[in-house]
């Protein structure tokens, strides 16, 4: 019978950590356990399991969902591939949001694919979370549920979600689609849903539904905080004055690359 070091050996192609991980998950064991006992034995049916996910890693598919899961700001969160994996880079929109929104206040979160965003949110705001998905918000309610997280969901397109009756908001926060539709690096996420990446010909389709209607569920000086593309911020900062919001700025992520634009909605109109 097979055994750790032979797995390995057998799977070379495949990156260290990688395989250590999928070990770990199989074997239901401590990643040092697998750097400790090389010589253990495999059994028939963890062979098979190891085997069929190195192939389909090696064939492309993220480890994300051959794990079933996905670290984001602290959290461990189910993922599948009705949702897209969360990006660290994404914590950036995160951070903005805890460091600006009074701890207390009511948020906004549309599209919240596995509820990464919302989750992390929930720690010290109040937060609605919409996704036009079924699948989405079952993983995300899921998630919540786990984390001991009291959120509010909501299905439908945007701010269709809404019952219509909520009071406004101080913030709506979105990673929304922003890909441009026939851009090359989808190929390369081909197997996350294309829904929550790609959003018309130049990316902006979602971005301008949301900008064009987040004033209208904000509260006096409320934010609208948008992740986006490298390329974007310009673009959306435009977007944003067009539709009267003030104090735009644009944040980068931790490797330096413009993520996440803000702009502020009008206080009564005195600019402030």
């Amino acid at each position: 019978m097979a055994t750790i070091s032979a797995w390995q050996n057998t799977h070379r192609a495949l990156d260290r950590l990688d395989a250590h991980l999928l070990l770990a998950d199989v074997l239901n064991v401590g990643r040092a356990s697998i750097l400790a006992h090389p010589e253990r034995t495999l059994s028939e049916p963890e062979l098979k399991r190891l085997t069929e996910l190195a192939n389909r890693r090696e064939a492309g598919e993220p480890l994300a969902y051959l794990l079933g899961r996905q670290e984001f700001y602290g959290h461990s969160l189910m993922v599948t591939r009705d949702v897209l994996i969360p990006r660290p880079e994404t914590e950036t929109l995160v951070e903005l949001a805890l460091e600006v929104i009074p701890s207390g206040e009511s948020v906004l979160e549309l599209g919240t694919g596995s509820g990464a965003i919302a989750i992390a949110l929930a720690e010290a705001l109040t937060v609605t979370a919409t996704d036009e998905s079924d699948a989405s918000l079952a993983i995300a309610q899921a998630n919540a549920r786990t984390h001991l997280k009291e959120i509010t969901f909501r299905q439908g397109d945007w701010f269709a979600a809404l019952a219509g009756d909520e009071p406004p908001f101080a913030a709506v926060v979105s990673n929304p689609p922003y890909i441009a539709e026939a851009h090359p690096a989808l190929a390369e996420l081909s197997y996350e849903p294309r829904a929550a990446l790609a959003s018309g010909p130049d990316g902006l389709d979602d971005i301008r539904r949301i900008v064009a209607g987040s004033g209208r569920h904000l509260k006096p000086g409320g934010w609208l905080m948008l992740e986006h593309g490298y390329d974007q911020a310009a673009g959306v900062a435009k977007l944003m004055a067009s539709e009267g919001f003030q104090q735009i700025a644009c944040h980068q992520d931790l490797a330096g690359i413009d993520r996440v634009s803000i702009g502020r909605w009008p206080d009564n109109g005195s600019g402030e």
